[in-house]
């Protein structure tokens, strides 16, 4: 790639380490270095163009002028993603994975997973009042774990539940991670498929039932655009997109209950649905969650003076663009308020990516965490009291991803009358 002589570059020979080193702050710390909202930089041995802000956004999930095959990296494929998932194709083929998708995750069963992930929370509530202590991270990961897999008819023993739980955030924990944390997420995927695979083997062959309509039954019967089943590794790798993001929701609901102790003011304010969801939001939105996204450019254009070439990487900053004083006030604030003034957009608040989920990219099970967030919050300000022990609850923004370093430990937990 030429560099563009009037778009500000980050002077290095590899910007890898900086990476490394300041996490979700490393584009963001450029972007008010060099005042832009874009600038180029060499990262993974490539020149890059790292952009942020809600016009940015926009212009990311264009495609026309974006492709996400060969966006990805292998090792985040192999730990995070999986080969061949819906998250690297393009056009028709990604319009038709993702058809798969939306066929599973409707309102309706939005809601059901709320309902049932509030059930399950509730059997924890017996052993909690017995417990000294609980870390809620922790036992979040096994109660979504076993929400999800019954909701999309995974059978699941509970010997197994904490160490399936453990391989889906481990997958997610080596994304920004090298040395053992990004090679025991490897470890994870690769155990995942192949237990997921044998039971999508075992739905087809009839060995194993599968009620019609469940995630389960409906990937492993799932036909490709030629009238084809997926193969075995595909199938078991798209039924973990669908198990894996929710058990992730667990870091979310760290966040949430952190905000909650942070902000008690909040507690009498959450009395409806509306309320509610307004501060899931801001949770989303104010907390670290996915730093960045990748991209290739698809077709040369020509953008904010910046000449975007065929195959150029581009990166857009998720965590800066939630947090851009051109497009939040007060972005530094916790404020979920903010949603109930119609703050929000396709574009400006993208947590788990931007645009519309039904034609795009974002997230299809945007509306599945929502509604577990709300289901959780309803729990946590309802149902139980409980007291926070004195603890470490600083989040790093360098890990990604990262997460209170205490996992939020709860003591003295009892049911509300």
């Amino acid at each position: 790639m030429t560099m563009n002589n009037d778009v500000p570059q980050d002077k290095s020979l590899d910007n890898s380490l900086a990476l490394y080193q300041e996490g979700y702050q490393f584009i963001q710390n450029r972007m008010e270095k060099y005042q832009s909202d874009l600038f180029e930089a060499r990262l993974l041995g490539q020149n890059a163009v790292c952009i942020s802000g809600e016009e940015a956004a926009e212009l990311f999930y264009n495609t026309e002028l974006f492709r996400r095959e060969g966006a990805v990296p292998k090792r985040i494929q192999k730990s995070l993603f999986g080969v061949g998932g819906v998250q690297t194709l393009d056009g028709k083929q990604h319009d038709h994975r993702k058809k798969l998708f939306l066929s599973m995750m409707t309102p309706l069963e939005e809601k059901k997973l709320g309902e049932l992930v509030l059930e399950k929370w509730t059997e924890r509530l017996d052993q909690w009042e017995l417990a000294e202590h609980i870390v809620l991270f922790d036992e979040a990961k096994e109660v979504l774990c076993r929400t999800v897999c019954q909701w999309a008819g995974v059978p699941l023993k509970e010997a197994e539940v904490a160490e399936r739980a453990d391989d889906f955030a481990s997958m997610v924990d080596a994304f920004g991670a090298v040395g053992p944390r990004h090679w025991k997420g490897r470890r994870a995927r690769t155990k995942a498929e192949e237990w997921v695979g044998s039971l999508i083997e075992d739905v087809r062959t009839g060995k194993l039932s599968a009620r019609e309509g469940t995630p389960l039954h409906t990937i492993a019967f799932h036909k490709d655009l030629n009238g084809e089943r997926l193969d075995t590794h595909t199938a078991a790798v798209e039924l973990i997109n669908v198990l894996r993001p929710t058990v992730v929701i667990s870091v979310f609901i760290t966040f949430e209950a952190l905000a909650l102790h942070e902000h008690p003011q909040y507690r009498t304010r959450l009395t409806t649905d509306e309320e509610r969801e307004a501060f899931v939001q801001e949770v989303r939105r104010y907390y670290p969650f996915g730093p960045f996204l990748g991209a290739r450019v698809k077709k040369d254009f020509t953008w904010r003076e910046c000449d975007f070439k065929e195959g150029q990487l581009v990166l857009l900053d998720i965590y800066g663009t939630n947090h851009d004083e051109k497009e939040w006030e007060e972005p530094a604030q916790f404020r979920p308020e903010r949603f109930q003034e119609g703050a929000r957009s396709l574009f400006n608040f993208i947590p788990q990516g931007g645009g519309d989920p039904t034609t795009g990219h974002r997230c299809p099970g945007e509306g599945i965490t929502v509604e577990m967030m709300k289901a959780t919050l309803d729990f946590l300000v309802n149902q139980i009291e409980y007291e926070v022990p004195e603890q470490d609850l600083s989040f790093s923004l360098v890990k990604m991803p990262t997460l209170p370093a205490s996992g939020f430990m709860m003591s003295q937990i009892r049911r509300k009358a």
